[in-house]
């Protein structure tokens, strides 16, 4: 028998978390309602969020992020980490202090879909990026605002945010 290893272990280990993650979800709100479970989900996701990042910082030696530069170097490398192959999305850096994030699919609008559940759907995923941002402690505003699933509601998804580095 061959060990899994490399990429293919990291595809099957994410694969692995956000079936979890589906799973809960619809556990969730078919035992508890959508307005019950959206609230509790993204909660969870955006306080994980915090303890993932501090994880990540603490493996890769990175002790601050004073610079725009260094948190362009640990993002890239974190969103190497968690991203797998099968998620379709994209990250730029359009200019200084800002990253645009798109996504062209998405495993929860189409899990949701799926169940008939995408209309009450508060995104939790933006939850995630956002709680790592707030555990950096690195100020920033984000556009747009979005209430629900954007890729339900609009077909894309994407977001801007700016951050407040003075360098």
């Amino acid at each position: 028998m061959n060990a899994v290893e490399g990429r293919e272990l990291k595809e099957i280990l994410i694969k692995n978390w956000m079936t979890h993650d589906a799973m809960w979800f619809y556990h969730c709100a078919r035992e508890f309602g959508m307005e019950k479970t959206n609230v509790v989900n993204k909660a969870a996701v955006r306080s994980m969020a915090g303890v993932e990042i501090k994880r990540l910082r603490k493996a890769m030696g990175v002790d601050r992020i004073e610079t725009f530069e260094q948190f362009k170097e640990f993002y890239s490398a974190v969103m190497e980490v968690v991203l797998g192959d099968f998620m379709k999305s994209s990250f730029s850096f359009p200019g200084k202090n800002r990253v645009h994030g798109e996504w062209k699919t998405c495993f929860a609008y189409d899990g949701l879909t799926k169940y008939g559940m995408i209309e009450q759907y508060q995104c939790g995923i933006m939850e995630r990026v956002e709680g790592w941002f707030d555990g950096l402690g690195i100020p920033y505003t984000v556009t747009p605002r979005v209430e629900g699933c954007m890729m339900h509601t609009d077909g894309r998804c994407y977001r801007d945010y700016r951050f407040e580095f003075d360098t």
